[in-house]
């Protein structure tokens, strides 16, 4: 009853005796504070999290004690499969959900996970700061939903335990975890190997178990998550590319006084810039790293090729979904 009674005072901006207020609403001078919480899965000390971190102290201090930002790091509020759902019914405020978890709403944001697209984080980052981007982002909004910013996580690698990958040739017979299906299930597939689906943060149990032989993934969670310890191989392939939105219950913004919201609008601005650079500077040394502990493959350009050749037909398969002006808009950031 505590716990249901905390989030309801959380959640709404009207002080009432049952919340301990005086009768002044929440984020006014000399009132309470408006309690916001923000939640994700991952580690506090990746880049994600010191983001998010970020962007709370920033917010509180600049309030003057008028917003409360909690962040809530490693799933502890709110896992993968109820984090959105959270948000939408205003329990959460924020979330940072990869972002093609939002495929369920509009499946053109599995945009991210097609094979060979972006070059790299910083031209995925240009994608969703452009016009196509931001258009898709907002096409949340009828969800009660706003997209508020984007967060790199880095190009998508193959690692397994059973042998060095490099061509599409080495995967068959590979169960590999992958986040969410469709898309991520065709490209595994078109190399030759299966693909698991299993929650974020269940992965490395099912490596260490066996339930998989491996995983496609980020630099960053290869790191923090310390796959390494149960896997041998890594092949840099950079396969695709993983986002996080940063997303907020719009009904709660909407709700904010003006001057509150853009002091959390300036402050995600400045979490992002972080955000984007400390990506970049962990995909350069965990490099380093993982190549002192593990057998890494870095593909030649012909071997590269090969996978890319693999990928046509997911390309054919999945252009009438994303639409060739948005796929347009994606190539166009690479140039």
């Amino acid at each position: 009853m505590r716990l249901v009674l905390q989030l309801a005072c959380a959640a709404s901006l009207v002080v009432s005796v049952a919340c301990g207020g005086s009768g002044v609403a929440p984020g006014t001078p000399g009132g309470p504070p408006i309690v916001v919480r923000f939640t994700h899965v991952a580690a506090d000390f990746t880049p994600k999290g010191q983001a998010a971190r970020a962007f709370a102290e920033l917010a509180n201090e600049r309030s003057d004690g008028r917003l409360d930002v909690r962040v809530f790091p490693s799933g502890q509020l709110f896992g993968d499969r109820d984090e959105i759902e959270a948000l939408q019914g205003n329990n959460v405020q924020f979330i940072a959900p990869s972002i093609g978890k939002l495929i369920s709403f509009d499946p053109r944001f599995q945009i991210g996970d097609l094979p060979f697209l972006f070059s790299d984080n910083a031209a995925e980052s240009r994608f969703w700061d452009g016009e196509a981007g931001r258009a898709l982002l907002q096409s949340l909004e009828p969800q009660d939903i706003v997209g508020l910013a984007t967060w790199p996580n880095g190009m998508r690698q193959l690692m397994n335990r059973t042998r060095p990958i490099h061509t599409p040739a080495d995967t068959r017979g590979l169960k590999m975890r992958i986040p969410s299906g469709g898309l991520l299930v065709d490209t595994l597939e078109a190399f030759g190997a299966g693909a698991s689906v299993i929650p974020f943060t269940d992965v490395y149990t099912a490596l260490q178990q066996g339930v998989v032989d491996g995983t496609i993934a980020t630099f960053d969670n290869i790191e923090v998550e310390k796959y390494a310890e149960v896997l041998d191989y890594l092949t840099v392939a950079n396969v695709n590319s993983l986002s996080y939105g940063v997303l907020v219950n719009k009904t709660f913004w909407d709700g904010l006084p003006a001057d509150l919201r853009q002091i959390l609008s300036d402050a995600m601005d400045e979490a992002t810039v972080l955000a984007r650079r400390l990506a970049t500077e962990l995909d350069e040394t965990a490099m380093a790293s993982l190549k002192a502990t593990i057998d890494v493959v870095e593909l030649t350009p012909e071997e590269r090729q090969q996978f890319v050749d693999a990928s046509e037909g997911v390309w054919t398969k999945y252009t009438p979904i994303l639409g060739q002006d948005l796929l347009d808009a994606a190539l166009r950031v690479n140039e």
